[in-house]
């Protein structure tokens, strides 16, 4: 069946988005995070303008992966939310005060949320519309070997290094780390998209109609680019107004908090798109998607903050706590065995989804 694509609102909602987060600069007393009616009225319009740019900018997506094809059309929404969340944690480090851990909180919740959260919403509806769903085996392995590599030697390891007692790398082992870390999702990107394509490849409903035209694909990625550019804009706001509100609660750990909120408003482009291809009974283009936005950020992101963090001179902790470390090494052995018959049910999906909700126990309850 083919797609609806792109409504009316989709191209307005990004545009509208983009002019409300100007409007806020130039008058940053009404921004989301002040005191007052006005704020907390603006931060109710930032959130939904926030979603619904998040909304339209997968509608467009959509459009671009058509004309592309797969998986380069998976690749450039990857990417951009990628670009995204490196933006808004660099501006957060840049303007805000120092905070070592939020690279490794952010990181670490891009990888819960996706791996639990998202993966247990796809695979749980998925099951319950069309019962059993297959999945190319060898492409899910592909992505579950690289990110299980790099989550332990960025996020595990720190910890555990003779010059890690704090979580922390040196000078010399960050280096050396973010290196093996751009290239091994290299190394990823060449086997994806070159030598075995075919493990990764697949037909979302409606991909298989003519593609766009020429003008509907230049326009549809220009919007693409407008409402990723909005999502960013606009979520330093929410952020803001989330922080002001959190600060009214006496959290155990508000860096994990704070960590999980931004990988919560990043990843809700590429979360609507994942679930949506797998209720179509697409499951292999929503793990592409979704399994590809955690392996991007653990990949990228941790060496981009790498590089701000030396040239501003602010610390970074990457090694994750107690808790963290075994949340994260379970929920690395529970997609192995999720995704390593090649088929999936309800009950995959349940216990992803369970597993993410001790993960919010935990972000309020360490």
């Amino acid at each position: 069946m083919k797609g609806s694509g792109p409504t009316a609102l989709n191209y307005l909602v990004p545009g509208s988005g983009l002019a409300f987060a100007l409007f806020l600069k130039a008058w940053p007393d009404l921004a989301p995070g002040s005191e007052g009616l006005v704020p907390g009225i603006a931060a109710v319009l930032a959130i939904a303008l926030l979603c619904g740019s998040a909304i339209s900018s997968v509608a467009h997506a959509d459009v671009v992966a058509r004309r592309l094809g797969q998986p380069y059309g998976v690749l450039l929404l990857t990417m951009s939310v990628t670009i995204i969340e490196v933006s808004v944690m660099a501006s957060m480090m840049l303007h805000g005060e120092n905070n070592p851990t939020l690279a490794r909180e952010s990181v670490f919740s891009v990888l819960m949320i996706v791996n639990t959260g998202i993966v247990g919403l796809c695979l749980l509806l998925g099951s319950l519309r069309h019962r059993e769903q297959t999945i190319q085996q060898q492409g899910v392995s592909g992505y579950l070997s690289v990110m299980i590599a790099l989550g332990v030697m960025l996020l595990v390891l720190p910890a555990e290094t003779h010059e890690g007692e704090t979580g922390t790398f040196s000078p010399r082992q960050l280096i050396f780390m973010s290196f093996v870390a751009i290239s091994l999702y290299g190394a990823f990107l060449y086997m994806q998209t070159v030598r075995y394509r075919e493990h990764y490849e697949s037909q979302p409903e409606g991909h298989s109609d003519a593609p766009p035209t020429p003008n509907a694909f230049a326009l549809s990625l220009v919007m693409l680019l407008a409402s990723l550019a909005a999502v960013v804009a606009l979520s330093k706001h929410v952020a803001a107004a989330f922080e002001d509100f959190l600060g009214n609660f006496a959290l155990a750990d508000p860096d994990a908090v704070t960590g999980a909120l931004i990988a919560l408003l990043i990843l809700l482009p590429e979360g609507i798109a994942a679930v949506r291809a797998a209720s179509r009974n697409h499951l292999q283009h929503s793990l592409n998607i979704a399994l590809g936005s955690a392996l991007a950020t653990v990949a990228l992101t941790i060496p981009a903050m790498a590089f701000i963090s030396t040239l501003i001179g602010h610390s970074m902790v990457l090694g994750l706590d107690t808790e963290d470390r075994t949340m994260l090494l379970v929920t690395f052995v529970l997609s192995i065995l999720s995704f390593g018959t090649g088929r999936t049910n309800a009950l995959n999906g349940v216990v992803h989804l369970i597993v993410f909700c001790v993960y919010v126990m935990l972000l309020f309850m360490p």
